[in-house]
């Protein structure tokens, strides 16, 4: 038995006629009575009375109609969900975002995708690059934005910034004078960092390694305002993004590190071997697409 059985029978049903129903179909009056008949066989009951001069439900036909109904409308109702779904009128976005880079432009892209799907909602939620590629992993996030570079066998991924890491230091500081500074001379230096779920942290601990010393790390944070309030107070310096820094106020200075600049580069990822929504796949295109578009001029 499959829908189309059930549909047939509830169109006889209704004009109580193979003939008007065929008729309604679009088919011809043999291919609904056998349909109808082969109905019967697999369940195993006459549906209808045919020995009368009008067509009428028996007993089991009248049973059968009730449920029939009901599967008819749950399929119509799967349809349209699926046709809303294909449609992209509804849906539903998990995008994981590190709490590290000037996010200005991706609620834009949020927000013109949304202009344009207004029946997609986002979910938004903001942790370190390792913890955002664990939920990605285990299917928590859709997508996720992360510091390069990413497990490849697990993820797919497209990068959209890259830019270097700031010195940031309180203005009194010996060094705040300076136009530039080089990586070695902050060996001395009481250092304040992201915590460990953040990429950032490992990656300005090798460079400190590469030029012959280990950080000298007081407190660590996940938020990168608390980090500028602590240097602010002059507990210490950091290393943040460049982007970050436009938003710093004057009560912190920012310089350009040298020998060896810290760079970083941002990607999208999404697991490669789990289903993506449609929805998160036209936002991944939409995005792609958008990140050459001059998204200040919108």
């Amino acid at each position: 038995m499959d829908i189309k059985h059930l549909q047939y029978f509830l169109e006889v049903a209704k004009y109580n006629s193979f003939s008007l129903a065929a008729e309604h179909l679009y088919i011809t009056q043999p291919t609904i009575s056998k349909m109808i008949k082969n109905l019967e066989v697999e369940l195993g009951v006459a549906l209808f009375d045919r020995s009368r001069k009008k067509l009428t439900l028996t007993d089991a036909g009248e049973i059968i109609l009730e449920q029939a109904k009901l599967i008819d409308n749950a399929f119509h109702n799967l349809e349209t969900e699926l046709s809303n779904l294909l449609g992209l009128k509804k849906g539903h976005i998990r995008i994981g975002i590190p709490p590290i880079f000037d996010a200005q432009f991706l609620l834009q892209l949020i927000g013109l995708f949304h202009e344009k799907y207004p029946g997609i909602t986002f979910q938004l939620g903001e942790d370190g690059s390792k913890k955002i590629e664990e939920d990605v992993n285990n299917n928590l996030l859709d997508v996720g934005v992360v510091v390069l570079p990413t497990n490849n066998e697990l993820f797919l991924h497209f990068p959209f910034m890259e830019e270097d890491l700031k010195l940031i230091l309180h203005p009194s500081h010996p060094l705040a004078e300076k136009s530039k500074v080089e990586l070695k001379e902050l060996a001395g230096e009481s250092f304040i960092l992201f915590n460990k779920d953040f990429a950032l942290h490992d990656r300005i601990i090798f460079a400190c390694n590469s030029v012959g010393f280990n950080p000298h790390i007081i407190s660590k944070s996940s938020q990168w305002s608390f980090i500028e309030e602590m240097v602010s107070w002059k507990l210490g310096v950091s290393l943040l993004p460049e982007s970050l820094c436009h938003h710093l106020s004057k009560n912190v200075k920012a310089i350009t590190v040298v020998n060896p600049s810290i760079r970083w580069e941002l990607a999208i990822i999404w697991n490669k071997n789990q289903y993506l929504s449609f929805a998160a796949k036209e936002w991944l295109q939409f995005t792609k697409e958008s990140l050459s578009i001059d998204l200040s001029k919108k």
